[in-house]
């Protein structure tokens, strides 16, 4: 199905030319050389081509055509230059075993299709689409997942607005695969209940540091060997606008890698903390969330949080993506890279351009800043004045 995709011109499918091309091109070269070289045997792989690139129907017909064009080019030569019937049950046998080969590689292609579908909603579960503007923030976030065919990983990242501020979180599950996704999606539902509900940021903390220890717990019982997985991340807090705290913003890492402040005062990272990763806590021998920071934000700051797969990413030569400094070339010769869009285009492009494409581990760009005030519609408009009518 993806070959016929690509087999087209003006939305019409052109799948047929390859074949039918060479059917023609094969039976002209017999007819064109001596009775001693026959080449009209390879007219089998016609339909095997259609096979391949054809649907069942098209490849059958190439087979019928295929057989019919043998029978006729074979009968125009004398009797001693005729290949005979062993070659008619070769090209026979050729066609059949054609058209099966196109039923199994379609079964193949739906199932595959099949199961994109079924990552595609999985990713749309796990990283829900987030409306512009939701919770009153600027945002823009890309994911890219180190197995392109999977579209799904252990990264996860979320907004929520609530009564007490908007919350956002930003992480990166321990490991791979469907373990890694199951974990991811256990600590979004926490978040997002949390996060609405709990008036302090500490006490979201200590919800999704509990959640993580009994998901662990869970995977334990089953027997699985997953139990002990962990999770960096990173938990902000944007107080109401109308808070005395509204121009900060309230942070707790969670092991994670630490944020940069991007804006016209420049790039600047935030304080790592010492706090420990989701589901090491009891590390410490006490269920203790690592402290929260709160951190001025200017107005048009905008703060951008990247999983490991940018700050670890490699070159030809082994080194590392200069995150810091590639933002802050860009913000210095452009002022408006800090914008949330921009920053997330950028750091994805160099990320790829510098490890030219091989992403070795699952990677997100998240850049998240306050709104900008729209201004407030005047309570006492003007009144209109009618329009004059002539005379």
């Amino acid at each position: 199905m993806a070959g016929q995709q690509l087999l087209r011109v003006r939305g019409r499918s052109v799948a047929w030319v390859p074949p039918l091309l060479l059917l023609c091109g094969i039976a002209l070269i017999d007819l064109d050389t001596g009775g001693e070289f026959r080449t009209i045997t390879w007219i089998v792989l016609v339909p095997g081509i259609a096979a391949a690139i054809c649907g069942v129907w098209g490849t059958a017909a190439f087979a019928v055509l295929a057989l019919v064009t043998y029978v006729l080019a074979d009968s125009a030569w004398p009797n001693q230059y005729q290949t005979g019937l062993p070659d008619f049950i070769l090209v026979a046998v050729g066609g059949v075993l054609a058209v099966l080969a196109c039923v199994v590689r379609l079964r193949g292609e739906r199932r595959l299709l099949h199961m994109r579908d079924i990552a595609e909603t999985t990713r749309r579960t796990v990283l829900r689409p987030l409306p512009p503007g939701w919770g009153g923030l600027d945002h823009a976030a890309v994911y890219l997942a180190a197995d392109s065919e999977a579209r799904v990983g252990g990264d996860f990242y979320d907004i929520q607005p609530g009564p007490h501020g908007t919350r956002v979180l930003v992480g990166d599950v321990q490991g791979k695969g469907l373990g890694a996704v199951e974990a991811a999606a256990a600590l979004l539902g926490t978040f997002r209940e949390a996060a609405y509900h709990e008036a302090e940021l500490g006490t979201v903390a200590r919800r999704l540091e509990i959640r993580m220890r009994r998901h662990g717990l869970h995977c334990t019982a089953l027997g699985r060997d997953d139990g002990d997985r962990f999770a960096t991340a990173l938990l902000l807090g944007f107080p109401v606008p109308e808070a005395r705290a509204a121009d900060h913003v309230e942070i707790v890492n969670f092991g994670h890698e630490p944020p940069l402040r991007v804006g016209a005062g420049g790039v600047r990272a935030l304080p790592a903390g010492d706090g420990l990763p989701l589901g090491l806590g009891d590390l410490t021998g006490s269920l203790r969330t690592p402290p929260t920071l709160r951190v001025p934000l200017a107005p048009g700051d905008t703060l951008l949080l990247t999983t490991d797969g940018v700050t670890e990413a490699r070159d030809g030569d082994g080194r590392f993506y200069a995150l810091a400094d590639r933002v802050a070339e860009a913000v210095a010769a452009d002022a408006r890279t800090a914008a949330p869009d921009r920053l997330v285009a950028l750091v994805r492009d160099g990320t790829l351009r510098h490890c030219a494409g091989r992403l070795g581990d699952d990677t997100t760009v998240f850049a998240v800043r306050r709104s900008e005030p729209r201004p407030a519609a005047d309570p006492h408009p003007a009144p209109q004045l009618p329009h004059s009518r002539g005379p």
